[in-house]
């Protein structure tokens, strides 16, 4: 490192030492859930408890020194069905929508209810709006970051399939409506305060893994250029947003109790999204040789951060310093220092189930991102 690394404090989102969004469930929360879901808990109830974790996990958020703070998505059980599922047009069905996990043990595979486009796709009300509220009023020194799926994730999850002809014999149709529904929910969030919101994306990083691309195709997609239309898309939702709106994206290969789902690096999406997908900061999982090399980062324009996700969430085991401080000496080979930040390579805690680390192990890690983050770009 040189002495140009130093003093580069980023005033505004996304943060040198920042964070996807998911924590840790406390325990307490986790049998509120259960004696919610067994009737011995009333909604009131229910919330009153998600409350007071929020309240907790905020104030642990500002306790390390980060400078956003999200609400841990407690109020979820998973980081994108919760969202998807209260678009206008959408539906839960009876079906079953599963992603094939894998962890070092084997797999693990992650199942949600079934989704069908039914109607025209909208905003009936925004989505999250009073949970971001409920955030916003714990923060003291802390900028609330709200968390969403992106506009690919609506496709992703059900594909051609699960899209009503009836409703859109013209797929483009579809796709016009899902980008004016996610316009009218970032217009929605801004109006009740949201300046840092981030779009949680697997479906582009899915993309780097041949068989997720074979996969595609066989469902009737073309996996060459699908990163290209999910990027056109979210380019159409974002477009509008207000000058002092930070959007980010997060791109993981999946996470779901510390199992994964796709391989490789980001070099298939690298050109396209890089220097046309027009948010103002990149969030990459970069912890392990499953995510590939740096060397896809080179199309990063000017203007534009990449968050390095180089500290795990899989597992409880404290990266090294040092190790990490290197690592971003290597990705300065391709983005200058003063474009990059510092974070997890993803939530703790994307489904309410965890991974499998502990809330000490969270901390500890949350902590090196900020010390790291000083030592390297100032305090």
């Amino acid at each position: 490192m040189t002495e140009t690394t130093q003093s580069r404090v980023r005033t505004e989102p996304p943060f040198r030492a920042d964070h996807v969004g998911s924590l840790l469930r406390p325990p307490e929360l986790l049998a509120a859930r259960e004696r919610h879901a067994s009737g011995a808990l009333d909604d009131a109830g229910l919330r009153a408890a998600e409350d007071a974790a929020i309240a907790d996990v905020v104030a642990l958020q500002e306790s390390v020194g980060l400078r956003s703070a999200t609400d841990g998505e407690f109020r979820r059980t998973s980081w994108h069905m919760d969202f998807i599922y209260r678009l206008g047009g959408v539906s839960k069905t009876s079906g079953k929508v599963e992603v094939k996990m894998h962890n070092a043990a084997g797999e693990n595979n992650f199942t949600s209810a079934g989704m069908a486009v039914d109607g025209p796709v909208r905003l009936d009300e925004p989505i999250f709006g009073e949970a971001f509220d409920f955030l916003a009023a714990q923060v003291g020194t802390a900028i609330p970051k709200l968390t969403i799926p992106s506009p690919s994730m609506v496709y992703a999850r059900g594909g051609r399939a699960v899209i009503s002809t009836d409703v859109y014999p013209d797929i483009e149709e579809f796709w016009t409506d899902l980008s004016a529904a996610y316009a009218d929910q970032l217009s929605a969030v801004y109006d009740r305060g949201c300046r840092y919101l981030q779009l949680d994306d697997t479906a582009l990083a899915y993309l780097n893994d041949p068989a997720h691309r074979a996969e595609l195709a066989e469902k009737g997609d073309d996996p060459d250029t699908q990163h290209l239309r999910y990027i056109r898309q979210i380019n159409a939702a974002i477009s509008g947003r207000p000058g002092d709106m930070r959007v980010t994206t997060h791109m993981c290969r999946g996470n779901y109790r510390s199992s994964w789902a796709a391989e490789g690096g980001y070099d298939h999406v690298a050109e396209a999204l890089f220097s046309e997908l027009a948010v103002d900061g990149f969030f990459c999982e970069f912890d392990d040789e499953r995510s590939g090399t740096f060397a896809p980062l080179r199309f990063v324009p000017p203007g534009r951060q990449v968050v390095l996700g180089l500290v795990t969430t899989k597992t409880g085991e404290l990266e090294d310093a040092g190790a990490l401080k290197r690592r971003i000496d290597e990705a300065a080979a391709y983005v200058p220092y003063d474009q990059l930040c510092l974070s997890p390579q993803c939530g703790f805690s994307s489904t309410v189930e965890g991974n499998e680390l502990t809330a000490d192990d969270q901390r500890r890690k949350l902590e090196l991102i900020v010390s790291v983050a000083e030592d390297v770009w100032g305090r």
